[in-house]
């Protein structure tokens, strides 16, 4: 019969590679935005999304099994991994300790990474948009919302094609 650790440790591999999948997948998407490759963004914003299920089912599957330790050692279900270590094999808390560290560095840069692809993502639609109003400044319309926030709409509905017949 394996041990608990072992388990939860085969759970936090798991998410580590899921989430070293989605930085990698953010580093593409980076790449193809400083690359103005418009499509290679787009692919990545759903391969992104895609993985971030992912990250979701690992999480969630580690947390599981973290939940069902605490139990099966009589404590709270929401206690942390971290503050179940003394509860494992000396042997096994130097891995476990590892390991969590290691997701949580991941983690940071995922999260750091992700700003910054929102940021250059938000930068370039504002470039985009500034540069339409430039070429056609009497189809927009400058207004501000309630929060205080700029907002450009269409001075005019697109027109349209009618087909008679």
């Amino acid at each position: 019969m394996s041990r608990p650790w072992e388990f939860i440790a085969e759970c936090l591999r798991s998410e580590l590679a899921d989430y070293g999948g989605l930085l990698h997948l953010f580093e593409s998407q980076q790449r193809s935005l400083f690359g103005r490759d418009a499509d290679a963004v787009l692919r990545c914003a759903h391969e992104i999304e895609q993985q971030a299920l992912a990250v979701a089912g690992s999480r969630c599957r580690r947390e599981r099994a973290v939940a069902e330790f605490a139990e099966e050692n009589g404590l709270p279900s929401t206690s942390t991994l971290r503050s179940l270590l003394p509860f494992f094999e000396e042997a096994a808390r130097p891995l476990l300790e590892a390991l969590i560290a290691e997701v949580n560095m991941l983690l940071h840069r995922v999260r750091r990474t992700s700003r910054h692809n929102h940021t250059l993502l938000s930068r370039a639609v504002e470039v985009h948009q500034e540069t339409l109003q430039q070429l056609r400044p009497n189809a927009f319309t400058r207004t501000y919302s309630p929060g205080g926030r700029l907002a450009v709409a269409t001075a005019h509905p697109p027109s349209t094609l009618r087909v008679a017949g």
